[in-house]
């Protein structure tokens, strides 16, 4: 079998995109959630435009050999790990910005292109891109897409679906379609720019994708609080978003600002049980509104030190402060990373509860997240070399998810559901909803092709 995919590959690819290197297939087996089920390739194929990526389709589609797309493997929920017997079709050589038209307010990419690169594409135009997943300087805006990835500023101005105009897709027949264009408002037809977004790779491949862009915002104000309870901070969360929209609205708790000092000291208080992050960049009076207003907030619930500045400097230290969270962690064990959302209004109950999980559970567990739309990560760490302590890592992982349902909430907020959520799904959906997915998935991949057991 291997040989025939092979053959019928390279009569329709270069022999160039095709890599059957035990090493290679190895390194791009998994994404970064490592705990996550993967399998074995057969091939890797890096395509260099839409025409490869229908010709893997259409020889896909024949065979019937199921397909995993790939882009820069940053992804935290294994929707791109392999499974048995699969081609892995990365995307990362399609990296180009096709176009940027600055009085249009858009851009043209391929799904290789970096998230840092399009920042700074508009940039250079005076423009910008707002989605900023943690992982921007290295993550591809295929994958953003394929998991309608969000970040620091969603809470203001979206995830990543909400900064899309229209797609081109490769369907798992081989076929492309073109959805939505590049008008600001369009409600012509279903929405299947919205369909594809998110989807994870199983309805079929985009091969670009014509992007929003916003003009440069003010100079953003960078206000900081800490707490002695962590219900405090929770409670200073809600009040702020019930009253202004910060453009960023972070949280960590104790154990990740530990953390992040002992693998860069910034000067951060390791004793507060919560540091809250916010900002403002709205500008002029406004700004400055803003964030009175929000330090209103944080000293009624609680806060022992609110400051704010306005230099951008001092600012970007902070915020490195919240983007090193996760690394900070990796470094104290092997991780579980959550990615739960609850309704604004019960913060606070997801704090306790993980503050109570960790405790019956006996394990580390360092939160820290986008406190201002609900999204926030609580991770396990543990030792990899003690089976008992992965035992009660996993038991935990698995009451914070079972916690976010209890509280009207989802098992993730901008991961994707990929082969580690995917258990939970039907939990969160109900089963008329899940028959609903599952009959979308059969109409547009009636073969089951595309990366099979994600999602649905």
């Amino acid at each position: 079998m291997t040989a025939v995919l092979l053959r019928e590959l390279a009569a329709v690819l270069p022999a160039e995109a095709l890599v059957t290197d035990v090493d290679v297939l190895e390194a791009h087996r998994r994404d970064q959630a490592e705990w996550a089920p993967s399998g074995q390739p057969r091939v890797l194929v890096r395509a260099t435009c839409t025409d490869d990526v229908r010709a893997v389709m259409r020889v896909a589609s024949a065979m019937r050999v199921p397909v995993v797309p790939r882009g820069a493997g940053s992804g935290l929920s294994g929707g791109a790990n392999a499974m048995d017997g699969c081609i892995v079709l990365s995307l990362m050589r399609m990296n180009r910005v096709l176009e940027v038209d600055p009085r249009g307010m858009l851009m043209v990419v391929q799904p290789g292109v970096l998230n840092a690169e399009v920042k700074a594409a508009a940039a250079a135009q005076g423009l910008w891109y707002a989605p900023d997943p943690a992982s921007w300087e290295f993550s591809s805006l295929g994958g953003n897409l394929a998991t309608n990835a969000g970040g620091l500023c969603c809470v203001k101005y979206g995830v990543t679906g909400d900064a899309v105009l229209g797609l081109e897709v490769v369907l798992a027949d081989g076929s492309v379609v073109r959805t939505g264009g590049r008008t600001m408002k369009n409600v012509a037809g279903y929405d299947l720019t919205r369909l594809f977004v998110g989807s994870e790779g199983t309805l079929g491949v985009i091969t670009e994708a014509t992007l929003k862009l916003r003009p440069t915002p003010p100079r953003a104000t960078t206000l900081v609080a800490t707490f002695p309870l962590l219900s405090g901070a929770g409670t200073a969360v809600t009040d702020i978003m019930a009253r202004t929209r910060p453009s960023l609205l972070e949280l960590m708790d104790r154990a990740t600002c530990r953390a992040v000092e002992a693998y860069k000291p910034l000067g951060l208080d390791v004793e507060a049980a919560a540091f809250l992050l916010a900002r403002s960049d709205a500008g002029g009076e406004q700004g400055v509104a803003e964030i009175e207003t929000m330090a209103r907030c944080c000293e009624a619930a609680g806060a022992t030190f609110v400051t704010h500045s306005a230099d951008a400097a001092e600012g970007e230290l902070l915020l490195t402060a919240r983007r090193l969270a996760y690394p900070a962690l990796e470094r104290q064990g092997a991780t579980l990373l959550d990615d739960v959302g609850v309704p604004l209004s019960r913060i606070p109950e997801l704090l306790a509860a993980v503050e109570h999980i960790a405790s019956r559970r006996e394990v580390l567990v360092g939160t820290f997240g986008h406190a201002g739309d609900g999204n926030m990560h609580p991770t396990v760490v543990f030792d990899r070399k003690d089976p008992e302590a992965l035992s009660r890592a996993r038991a935990a992982f698995d009451d914070i998810l079972e916690a976010a349902l209890a509280l009207g909430g989802t098992i993730t907020g901008e991961h994707g559901v990929g082969a580690l959520k995917q258990p939970f799904l039907g939990r969160q959906l109900g089963e008329e909803a899940m028959r609903l997915h599952r009959r979308i998935k059969g109409a547009m991949d009636p073969l089951g092709i595309l990366n099979p057991g994600k999602v649905c």
